[in-house]
């Protein structure tokens, strides 16, 4: 595996979230996003809602294989739960597999006035005003700060919200709330944080995000599929 490739995936999860009101619950309770890479789907995110009572469960799965002569070069596992009550997140899970056979268990529990977060430096206590990085919330554009999924620490972020455009999606022309996202690099990332741009509808629900990889410039590009 080429080092160029190494990072072109690192900042596919960094995927916000925050106040529940919002937000609009697909009707299938589904979205499903194709992974795109020089034209070529490489692989499937997949956010799944589950409402039970005064609970929301809401399911991130994201699985990654690229291919070279139908032998798998490079792989990309991401699975978490996050369980909200009454508009308030109360537990977080989560694991992921790197391409370099990195795994890591992410978790946050809520200690009444503030979070206890778990990741690759152990254990932490955190404010509540920082959630977990999960971009199907539009609302975590106003935030400074996340806690990263995939490796359970806290970025510093800078976001811009460059209002309303047009583009086409899946062949149709609609109206996106554009967004652009930078954050701090960590001592152990293996390269810089990726200049994500997120767009959500009219209805604030995610459609695309997407970053160019620091090590060859490639765009990828994670965009809702036709069948939704």
């Amino acid at each position: 595996m080429s080092k160029k490739k190494v990072l072109i995936f690192s900042f596919i999860f960094f995927i916000f979230s925050t106040n529940l009101s919002a937000y609009k619950i697909p009707n299938k309770n589904k979205i499903h996003f194709d992974i795109i890479r020089k034209g070529k789907d490489i692989g499937d995110h997949i956010i799944n809602f589950k409402q039970k009572n005064d609970q929301l469960i809401v399911t991130v799965d994201t699985n990654i294989k690229v291919k070279v002569a139908f032998v798998v070069v490079y792989r990309f596992e991401h699975h978490s739960v996050e369980i909200w009550n009454n508009k308030s997140l109360i537990n977080f899970s989560g694991k992921t597999i790197f391409e370099d056979d990195r795994e890591y268990d992410v978790s946050i529990k809520d200690l009444g006035d503030i979070y206890e977060g778990s990741g690759m430096d152990g254990k932490f206590q955190f404010s509540k005003h920082v959630l977990p990085s999960n971009y199907w919330n539009i609302n975590v554009m106003n935030e400074n700060q996340i806690f990263d999924t995939q490796k359970g620490i806290i970025r510093e972020t800078s976001i811009k919200n460059l209002g309303i455009v047009e583009l086409d999606i899946n062949d149709k022309k609609i109206k996106a709330h554009k967004y652009v996202l930078n954050a701090n690099k960590h001592p152990k990332d293996k390269g810089p944080f990726s200049e994500t741009t997120i767009l959500y509808n009219e209805n604030h629900e995610l459609i695309q995000f997407s970053f160019n990889s620091t090590k060859d410039d490639t765009l990828i590009t994670i965009i809702r599929s036709t069948s939704d």
